[in-house]
């Protein structure tokens, strides 16, 4: 081989072996944080780096944008930026190339990264297309799909978004599913949630419906574990799913903190349990759990059920006596962080913008167009509902 030949693959096996994500993955986090602060500045406004409240610190602190799923969705949408890395899940990166900006064909001309793909989301998962297609089915012979509004949580599946926004329905996310709610009653008289029944079970309640109109359609049984009379009196149907996370939270650990902290306020994520959410001071999205505790006076005391990384962030950041003193724990003393939201490090992160500024375009996600029109039908809605 030529000598200009053997150098030019020399070249080509270092800058693989440079860009290889297992070399990145054998080096600690902290070495990672002038590489991501050069890359980030190297890229400039390329790039706009998005980061869900769930995300590890280490990650988080170099976003340009952090929020939850709903605040996040919207400023992809007006992003003008040719790269958006998003330091989410899945389900997350998917509404990102759906809402992103398309050019005359309905190609999107951003891209999406997604720095680690097994960032997934265990609640997506629980409602898969072909059953929830099964399950409309068999709601459709019974007679019941006739004023029929399907509603999906944005903790899905494109597919599923699809599904909703082709049968008339929209997306929502925690901080506005009581307009969505609202909105699908103007037009139906029944709605169909997916994938998150404790969601829906504490949307549907603080509407006054009452839990025997809220039956739960399990996929894995016959007919969704119900009778005939139990749908077709029903004001909601909720799918059999919930947040890993969130559903950890019970009754007892609410019983527990008040003992132990006379006067602390309870505030938890709409995503637990209905029987939690009861006892409960007050509900909210991660948006409203950070402005129930940025509006208390000072030395207020809390009790926050909800991801650990976001709790202990708030717990930090308002020990302060200029915060306020404000007392900050977890509702459950071995509070679980997600999983799958951990999963994006800052070797992952480093990775993906260091190959975006060598001209690849890692773990881009991109939703298939036979699926994009009508999950995006759903997600727009979902903007318009506010």
């Amino acid at each position: 081989m030529p000598l200009a030949l053997e150098l030019d693959a020399a070249a080509d096996a270092t800058a693989e072996e440079t860009c290889s994500l297992e070399n990145y993955l054998a080096l600690p986090d902290h070495s990672m944080d002038q590489r991501i602060a050069a890359a980030r500045a190297k890229l400039g406004s390329q790039v706009l780096l998005l980061g869900h409240h769930y995300q590890r610190d280490e990650v988080l602190r170099f976003a340009d944008v952090t929020g939850d799923s709903y605040k996040l969705s919207k400023i992809a949408a007006q992003s003008e930026a040719k790269y958006l890395v998003f330091c989410g899940v899945h389900f997350m990166a998917e509404s990102a190339d759906l809402l992103g900006r398309q050019d005359a064909d309905g190609n999107t001309i951003q891209q999406v990264v997604l720095p680690d793909l097994n960032a997934g989301c265990s609640m997506a998962d629980m409602a898969e297309i072909s059953q929830v297609e099964a399950a409309w089915e068999a709601l459709e012979k019974l007679g019941l799909t006739d004023g029929l509004v399907p509603l999906t949580y944005m903790n899905s599946t494109a597919a599923i978004k699809a599904f909703c926004g082709e049968r008339g329905g929209l997306v929502c996310t925690s901080s506005n599913a009581r307009a969505a709610f609202d909105w699908a009653f103007a037009r139906g008289k029944r709605i169909f949630f997916l994938p998150d029944q404790h969601l829906g079970r504490n949307t549907g309640h603080a509407m006054g419906i009452s839990l025997d109109r809220m039956p739960v359609w399990d996929p894995w049984a016959l007919q969704g574990g119900q009778t005939k009379l139990a749908l077709m009196a029903s004001r909601v149907i909720l799918w059999k799913g919930h947040c890993s996370v969130h559903q950890r939270f019970l009754p007892s650990h609410v019983d527990q903190v008040r003992a132990k902290y006379p006067g602390i306020q309870v505030i938890v994520h709409p995503e637990c349990r209905w029987e939690v959410c009861q006892k409960a001071d007050a509900l909210g999205s991660t948006e409203r759990l950070i402005q129930l505790v940025e509006d208390a006076p000072d030395g207020a005391m809390f009790a926050i059920g909800t991801e650990i990384h976001l709790v202990n962030r708030l717990a930090k950041r308002f020990a302060a006596p200029e915060m306020g003193a404000k007392k900050i724990i977890t509702l459950d003393d071995s509070g679980c962080l997600c999983t799958t939201m951990y999963r994006i490090s800052p070797q992952h992160l480093a990775w993906a913008l260091e190959n975006l500024i060598e001209g690849r375009v890692v773990n881009q996600i991109q939703v298939k167009r036979s699926v994009k029109h009508w999950a995006r039908v759903a997600l727009d809605r979902m903007l318009e509902v506010g």
